[in-house]
């Protein structure tokens, strides 16, 4: 059975009803492509509406044997649950047969942060006299400072700074907007690289109002981002696993251990649910002594 017209269905039900983003659709679509593999070595060929439970949790064992993460299971078992709401949604199922299916128990794994020396090590270890040196700086600050993911920082656009009232305006997860503040140390950098450096890059065309280009006039790729800063915390002698994403746990849990307010901690990175931002109580202890000492009644 051909899958392909559902499949391709999926992700623009992804795209246009549930405004994800690009790399969210493909992660979705992937998983419900490894459901396909996995019938098509068993050599069945069910249709999604004839899938069983019992088909599943086959397929749970196959992605078992392939020494998948449990971590790695559960989201492509959520990927699968979202394909069959979707079939549901649209009539082309019946019956959901994920609805009994259990996804594997996983801990709650916590983020890799860096101190502020660690950050300071990794922003000393630029080399400033390269051409890319103040960009690189541009970026180190701006991703600490406002704690951005890397596709917003990649996507960032000039007409989004707002100076005068320290903002950033940022495009986040499912294209929803936020306004971020930003320091005065991350706000003069980028200026810096804005007007010093920037103005100097040979732009191509449908990349003049982003904020971070290469040397050919591009935006940046993330993966360039990725490479860059592994390259840097080997310079600063920095033996945690570091990217773009540490820089955002570090932003956050500083502001944590500052006393700042959970919510706008929230507001700030762009959570949809507080729970998510809870994670960064779990790394200081100080904290959550502090916060039940004050609110509880015989504190």
């Amino acid at each position: 059975m051909n899958w392909t017209p559902y499949i391709r269905g999926f992700e623009s039900y992804l795209k246009l009803e549930k405004s994800l983003s690009g790399n969210s659709v493909e992660a979705y679509v992937h998983d419900v492509e490894k459901l396909v593999q996995y019938f098509e070595a068993r050599n069945v060929s069910p249709t999604p509406a004839e899938v069983t439970l019992d088909d599943l949790h086959g397929f749970i064992k196959w992605i078992n044997e392939l020494c998948m993460t449990s971590r790695t299971q559960a989201r492509v078992i959520s990927g699968i649950r979202a394909f069959y709401k979707y079939l549901i949604i649209e009539n082309l199922s019946i019956k959901d047969p994920t609805e009994l299916l259990e996804s594997p128990k996983i801990g709650r794994k916590l983020p890799v942060t860096l101190n502020l020396e660690e950050i300071n090590a990794l922003i000393a270890a630029i080399d400033l006299s390269k051409s890319d040196g103040e960009r690189n700086k541009a970026i180190l600050e701006t991703l600490y400072g406002c704690g951005l993911r890397v596709s917003e920082l990649t996507d960032l656009r000039i007409s989004n700074i707002y100076p005068k009232e320290g903002f950033l305006r940022v495009i986040g997860k499912g294209n929803k907007e936020r306004l971020v503040p930003v320091g005065g140390t991350a706000l003069r950098q980028l200026q810096r690289y804005i007007h010093e450096v920037r103005v100097h890059v040979p732009v191509k065309k449908s990349f003049e109002n982003h904020v971070f280009l290469n040397q050919r006039g591009y935006k940046l790729s993330r993966e360039y981002i990725y490479m860059m800063i592994r390259d840097l915390a080997q310079k600063a002698g920095i033996r945690k696993k570091v990217g773009p994403h540490t820089f955002r746990h570090s932003f956050a849990t500083h502001l944590v251990e500052g006393g700042a307010d959970l919510r706008a901690v929230q507001e700030m990175l762009g959570h949809a649910s507080i729970t998510t931002t809870e994670i960064y109580t779990h790394l200081d202890r100080d904290y959550l002594r502090t916060t039940i000492l004050q609110h509880h009644p015989r504190g």
